[in-house]
């Protein structure tokens, strides 16, 4: 007949001191006590469960009792352990207060040991206090709790306390190591940190995972078996979406969201995971805190690594934005769709950087720019045909990938995104233009209006020219020194340009510039007047889809008639 399986937080119970895992600041104190002789008449051990307060209870009440040669005896009968749980009543309490008067046949002490003790009415409290207050000399009260707010002050100040600690990660992943080879099990150490994980602080959790672990794999305790028998989110997800975010990559991201979703994982949990590896990703930012992180050196390293790629700023910011969805997720009546919002501003960082929005958050164009462009009238003979229904998804994502952003002339304050206003909006937003136009008239009026040669507005426009140079912004520095622009008496900047796309870039750098040149050549009265104009056809880039679609007409005008028999719409 096989042994009687024996589960391992009872098989590896710890019979010394020195077995007692991650409470060494306590067991040395009580070791101490023993060894001066200083006992005290009660003791409070407190704290979560599974950390070893019966273990050290069970030792104490051991240790005190040896015989001074150290020859082991069995004194079994002077240990009495009651649950306060289930013996909780005054007649529980008025039992042990007689038997305390007994003396023990061998030994010095008779040590109760009474656990959960916040579980004891109140009644039974009061009953208590006298005798814990004055024991006889051979007692000794041994009371664990694990809810130590729960103990009325009058037995708290008869006690000497000890607060144990939870367990961390790598005392319990060493303990399961050494016991996995006790066992003569195969064990991956990034395996064992992931059930240290599950365990949250508690060993006898762990010892308890590590047998469930150990029954599903036939004691193989990869590091993908443990995963799956526990139903963990795999850190490897956290990686690829972090590398997802850093790509700007919202579809992707959102789509492995959805894939996480569909193997049964929560919302919730995914967002706190996510910000728990950002935070791991923080810390790896600096070699003296990379220690802070409870995982193994292979996968310390994969942070490391990945925290060199990230900026700090990004960093930061992503975990306010994750808090904040952490915060908000309980009350949302569409958690899914709160968790997607936060990965899409996640994805936007570094666009909102780029683009120093800093009042108003925007999401980042993730469909070849389509979501974000305004879309101007169309010519009068382009809208005969009606809009085609029922279109497919994909034709809509094949249209907007093709379709090019494009802006109107604005005000020097730049381009105002899209957005979706009544009539008493747009009156409020013409006051504050009018509002803002005669500051800015108060404020040119009593600036310099120095003199300045053609020689030296040319110089000022080439130096801001190459600052965009330096930014990378190609195509803007093209359009700036494709054509000198013209300066007239009343400080006017005429520039020409030729097309839409060239007009909402030079609008976007407009307050800028403006402000560069007239801090140069300390003249105010300078502004700006962009005029369109119209190359050589043979010369001219097609920039817009409008512009194609223009051109193939003058090519070939049947064009027109084969769009309208198809019913097809257009959108620029």
């Amino acid at each position: 007949m096989a042994d009687q399986f024996i589960v391992s937080a009872r098989k590896y119970r710890p019979t010394t001191w020195e077995s007692v895992v991650g409470q060494g600041a306590i067991t040395a104190t009580l070791r101490n006590a023993i060894a001066t002789n200083q006992i005290a008449q009660a003791y409070l051990f407190c704290g979560p469960r599974g950390v070893g307060k019966t273990t050290c209870a069970r030792l104490f009440a051991k240790e005190i009792n040896k015989a001074e040669d150290g020859v082991e005896q069995d004194l079994s009968f002077n240990i009495f352990e009651l649950d306060a749980a289930s013996n909780n009543s005054v007649d529980d309490i008025r039992t042990i207060t007689d038997q305390v008067r007994i003396p023990p046949q061998t030994g010095r002490y008779r040590v109760y040991i009474i656990d959960e003790v916040h579980m004891l009415s109140q009644q039974a409290f009061n009953a208590f206090l006298k005798t814990l207050e004055e024991p006889p000399p051979h007692a000794i009260f041994i009371l664990a709790t694990t809810e130590k707010h729960k103990i009325i002050p009058t037995i708290l100040s008869r006690c000497q306390i000890f607060d144990f600690n939870r367990i961390s990660v790598s005392d319990i992943a060493s303990h399961l190591a050494y016991i996995a080879e006790q066992e003569h099990m195969q064990a991956d150490p990034e395996g064992l940190h992931i059930i240290a994980q599950k365990a949250d602080g508690a060993l006898r959790d762990a010892l308890s995972i590590l047998d469930q672990v150990a029954a599903f794999s036939e004691k193989v305790l990869s590091y993908e078996n443990v995963i799956k028998n526990l139903n963990v989110l795999d850190y490897e997800n956290y990686f690829k979406v972090v590398k997802l975010i850093l790509e700007e990559n919202i579809p992707d991201c959102l789509l492995l969201f959805g894939e996480i979703l569909d193997h049964g994982f929560d919302g919730h949990h995914f967002i706190i995971g996510l910000g728990e590896h950002f935070r791991n990703l923080l810390v790896s930012k600096d070699e003296k805190t990379v220690q802070l992180m409870e995982t193994s050196d292979s996968v310390r390293a994969r942070y490391v690594e990945q925290a060199h790629e990230a900026d700090l700023r990004l960093i930061i910011k992503a975990l306010e934005l994750i808090n904040h969805c952490d915060v908000q997720y309980r009350t949302s009546k569409n958690q899914r769709l709160l968790v997607e919002l936060t990965l899409m501003q996640l994805c936007s960082i570094k666009y909102n950087e780029a683009e120093k929005k800093k009042s108003n958050f925007r999401i980042k164009p993730f469909i070849g720019g389509g979501l974000a462009g305004v879309k101007r009238p169309a010519a009068s003979g382009s809208q005969d045909a009606p809009s085609a229904p029922q279109r497919v998804v994909e034709s809509i994502f094949d249209r907007n990938k093709a379709r090019t952003a494009e802006k109107p002339l604005a005000r020097s304050k730049g381009v105002k995104p899209a957005i979706s206003m009544t009539l008493t909006d747009l009156l409020k937003e013409s006051e504050v233009a009018v509002e803002e136009g005669q500051e800015e008239l108060a404020r040119t009026l009593h600036q310099p209006t120095e003199s300045y040669t053609i020689d030296e507005f040319r110089e000022v426009w080439k130096a801001f020219a190459e600052r965009l140079k330096e930014a990378e912004n190609f195509s803007l520095y093209s359009t700036l020194t494709a054509r000198a622009p013209r300066v007239t008496a009343d400080h006017a900047i005429q520039l020409e340009i030729n097309n839409s796309v060239q007009e909402a870039d030079v609008i976007n750098v407009r307050a800028e510039m403006l402000e560069f040149i007239k801090n140069r050549l300390k003249n105010h009265l300078l502004h700006l007047e962009l005029i369109m104009v119209k190359d050589d056809p043979e010369a001219t880039r097609l920039y817009t889809d409008k512009d194609k679609y223009d051109a193939m007409l003058k090519v070939n005008p049947a064009l027109e008639h084969f769009r309208k028999r198809l019913n097809l719409d257009l959108e620029f």
